[in-house]
């Protein structure tokens, strides 16, 4: 992503500038988190001296995180709390959560505390220096597994190499916008949402801030390998149409060995006067090329599917009830949610 270097008109904000502050956090089933995620967050806003607000998603919890908002809400009426109707994922709960705030910058963080939010006041500082978006970039992952931290690693880097837009590595959802950047993204309305893709995707001056991020606070994750395999799914045919591309160019290739083998046998039979034995080998190459065309089929259902879905034009989300904080301002989402 971009740095000060490529920014050479980026305009410094007033260093004693103090701006509003949205917090955004979608929450599934984090009764045991969510108590704690709000006493520190809270008391890193209120460090800053700032009016704030946190916006919580309630992303279709089974537990007792909804009683757990609406009694934040109570005792803080800085906390907004979002019902959705049911459980849409947490990609669209994000979306949600960021079409509510009112903050002139908004701050992403998980409710599993992961992402730290005494990081907040050095994005501030990075904000003031002009820059729209700061993303956190994870330096060390404390409490995943050596499998989970290999494939990440590997699945950014690929997805930085095929996508056509600038995923920075080693970066999820935490970081700070400007309302300018949040007003863009609300922009945004496809339904097979990717993120971390749609965060690059609108540009503006961005700058890298490396932590070390902690393990969970407090109960379990919601992500096994079956949805973080989806998941790596969903990036890649969001944002690039490589996998095409390699199915036909795989195509192309075994169509030309195809006819060179072809003419090789051929050529064998004619002038050895061999005749053509290999009933296991042409089973192997039909049982192959059978499996090359599934997964070629595959992949243009997957996009198809897409297209499927988004000409349909629904709703992100609806929105069961809402309770706003009072911090001054209106929401920033667009009106194509049910309340």
């Amino acid at each position: 992503m971009a740095n000060s270097l490529q920014y050479p008109g980026l305009t410094p904000r007033s260093a004693g500038l103090i701006p509003t502050v949205s917090v955004v956090a979608p929450a599934y089933n984090e009764q045991e988190v969510l108590g704690e995620f709000y006493r520190r967050v809270a008391a890193v806003l209120s460090g800053l001296g700032c009016e704030y607000e946190i916006v919580l998603v309630n992303d279709g919890s089974r537990d007792q995180t909804l009683a757990l908002m609406h009694a934040l809400h109570a005792q803080d009426p800085r906390v907004t709390v979002v019902d959705l109707s049911r459980n849409f994922g947490k990609e669209i709960a994000l979306s949600a959560g960021l079409d509510h705030t009112k903050g002139e910058v908004v701050v992403v963080l998980d409710s599993d505390l992961q992402d730290p939010p005494e990081l907040i006041p050095q994005m501030l500082d990075l904000w003031r220096q002009g820059y729209d978006v700061i993303y956190g970039t994870r330096t060390v992952r404390d409490g995943e597994t050596w499998f989970k931290k290999t494939t990440a690693n590997y699945f950014y880097r690929l997805i930085k190499k095929v996508s056509r837009v600038d995923i920075p590595k080693d970066t999820g959802d935490f970081r700070l916008m400007s309302r300018r950047a949040v007003a863009s993204l609300s922009r945004l309305r496809e339904e097979h949402r990717f993120m971390k893709g749609l965060f690059a995707w609108i540009g503006f001056p961005s700058k890298a801030l490396p932590y070390r991020r902690d393990p969970r606070a407090a109960g379990e994750t919601k992500w096994n390998y079956w949805k973080l395999w989806n998941f790596a799914i969903e990036g890649i045919t969001s944002f690039t149409v490589a996998p095409l591309k390699i199915s036909t160019y795989l195509g192309l290739l075994v169509a030309v060995l195809s006819l060179i083998y072809a003419a090789f046998v051929i050529w064998k039979a004619l002038i050895y006067s061999d005749p053509v034995r290999g009933y296991p080998s042409l089973m192997a190459v039909i049982l192959f090329l059978g499996g090359v065309q599934l997964i070629s089929v595959g992949l243009l259902g997957e996009y198809v599917g897409r297209i499927f879905n988004e000409v349909k034009r629904r709703p992100l989300y609806l929105v069961n009830r809402r309770l706003d904080s009072t911090l001054p301002g209106s929401c920033a989402g667009t009106t194509d949610n049910a309340a």
